[in-house]
């Protein structure tokens, strides 16, 4: 006898799943963003830095400021995606399901801690 090939099940709502998926790619976009800020920054700032020490510009702080603002509008971009991604779950009813295991939220949790800690080595000039 043979045997009837079967086809996966599908979801129930396919437009709730192609929600999520955008909502993925979104945060997505996000980190990216903000992974461009902090190279850019921490770009900046050694340039700046190394400037400032040869005595090219007269403010010794600039190079510390515009590293700051870099990886805080970095930082500040990872919190606002997050913040996005979780409010359209929870419109769908979905923050239970999707709670942790996405590798996208884990990909902003790790992007996060980060840009927090490269925030916080320009701020004490540790790098």
């Amino acid at each position: 006898m043979a045997e009837i090939e079967r086809k996966p099940a599908r979801p129930k709502d396919l437009g709730e799943l192609r929600t999520v998926m955008a909502a993925d790619r979104t945060l997505m976009a996000w980190i990216r963003t903000a992974l461009s800020m902090f190279s850019f920054g921490f770009t900046i700032y050694k340039v700046l830095e190394s400037m400032a020490d040869a005595g090219t510009i007269q403010n010794s702080q600039s190079p510390q400021t515009v590293g700051l603002v870099l990886a805080g509008m970095g930082v500040g971009s990872i919190l606002l995606g997050t913040i996005g991604y979780w409010l359209t779950l929870r419109d769908l009813e979905q923050a239970g399901k999707f709670r942790l295991g996405r590798p996208v939220l884990l990909m902003a949790a790790f992007m996060s801690v980060i840009g927090v800690l490269l925030f916080a080595g320009i701020a004490t000039r540790a790098i």
